[in-house]
């Protein structure tokens, strides 16, 4: 293809150059005077014409084809910036329509379920089970992995078949960031990957100074029912349990994701039950409700077992972020009531002060503005 464009761009600088050359007056027509002059610009211009299909050769040539070293440490050359580009993740994707690439995403997994677009693209697949006959019909620039789910096979073997993957590895909240930067740096969406990331920053950051110097709470997250399973160290929901003022029960464990049998909770008396919505037809009313027998637990006298979408707390994508606040907000609830308490108070008082001044500068736009921006 880089050929073809090269090819084409020296083509029509040989048509102008013969179109240039047919137009000039023959030389019998013109005095030796005119003559020189005629040879001197055409010589010129000719000149800027062979120098500007040098340029545009050996630009295409720089930008068609870059290499990054991917987060697992491979090597990967494809052709920069991709047009074409199949996510094999529900994060990867996310991240992906989050830097604006809706049109050069052509394939998703089988498990992108947000944004609402990712579910009309092509589907290629699973996490390990990859139809590898539709992402050749695909034809991708640049297929994006994850090291936590994807498999090394599948990687290898679609290398075998001629396509570029590169690989993202986050394995906490910091990684998550990371790996936003670089699927920005390959998809050549520097700018839009450091705005998402700086408004992460912040709203984590906010998270860690409202709950600094309050007590932490005992925090149990159940992920799985029939066994009960739970997060250990190096899991994405235990991270967000410390960055929001709480203490995993399960954070000395040596598996990820380890099982824990209800003897075993009880000793561990958990403050807060937080229970994710990881399997899409589990009953968790039935759940919530099977929680309640075993009254000994503090979360359950005191009415703490709360539900959150898994997908806020398991996902590595830019969405992460909403999981830790609204985790904050049950860890501490009565830190983010008292936030919200005073900013009602301040929009109350606001709205008192905007009255007076309507009544003396009655149908004011400014003021009409103001109002619009409160109701929000």
């Amino acid at each position: 293809m880089v050929e073809y464009d090269v090819c084409m761009v020296n083509k029509r600088m040989i048509l102008f150059a013969k179109r240039f050359r047919s137009k000039a007056p023959l030389a019998a027509s013109l005095s030796p005077t005119q003559l020189a002059a005629r040879r001197g610009r055409g010589g010129k211009s000719l000149l800027l014409i062979l120098c500007i299909s040098i340029f545009l050769a050996t630009s295409i040539s720089y930008s068609a084809t870059q290499k990054f070293k991917d987060e697992v440490g491979r090597e990967v050359a494809f052709s920069f910036p991709p047009i074409r580009i199949v996510s094999l993740a529900p994060n990867v994707t996310e991240i992906l329509f989050s830097l604006g690439l809706d049109e050069e995403i052509v394939g998703v997994s089988i498990h992108c379920n947000f944004p609402e677009k990712a579910k009309s693209k092509v589907r290629v697949g699973s996490y390990i089970s990859l139809d590898f006959e539709k992402v050749t019909s695909l034809k991708p620039d640049l297929i994006i992995a994850t090291g936590v789910g994807n498999t090394r096979d599948m990687v290898d073997r679609l290398g075998n078949l001629g396509f570029q993957t590169y690989v993202i590895y986050p394995k906490n909240f910091d990684d998550i960031l990371k790996s936003i930067a670089h699927i920005g740096q390959v998809v050549n969406r520097e700018k839009e990957a450091r705005m998402i990331i700086e408004g992460m920053r912040k709203r984590s950051q906010r998270v860690i100074e409202l709950t600094k110097g309050l007590p932490r709470p005992k925090v149990f997250i159940q992920i799985g029912d029939a066994p009960v399973v739970t997060v250990g160290k190096g899991s994405f929901a235990d991270d967000l349990i410390r960055l929001a003022g709480g203490e995993n029960i399960a954070k000395k464990e040596k598996e990820v994701y380890p099982r824990f049998g209800m003897e075993e909770i009880l000793k561990r008396s958990p403050e807060v039950i937080v229970i994710s919505s990881m399997n899409p037809k589990g009953d968790y009313q039935k759940i919530l409700q099977e929680w309640t027998r075993w009254k000994t637990i503090p979360a359950v006298k005191n009415g703490r077992i709360h539900l959150i979408d898994s997908d806020l707390l398991d996902r590595p994508s830019p969405r992460i972020i909403d999981g830790l606040e609204e985790l904050a907000k049950v860890l501490h609830p009565e830190r983010f009531k008292a936030i919200s308490k005073n900013v009602i108070l301040a929009k109350a008082g606001i709205h008192k002060l905007l009255t007076l001044l309507d009544s003396r500068l009655r149908g004011s736009d400014k003021l009409r503005i103001i109002r619009g921006s409160l109701k929000k």
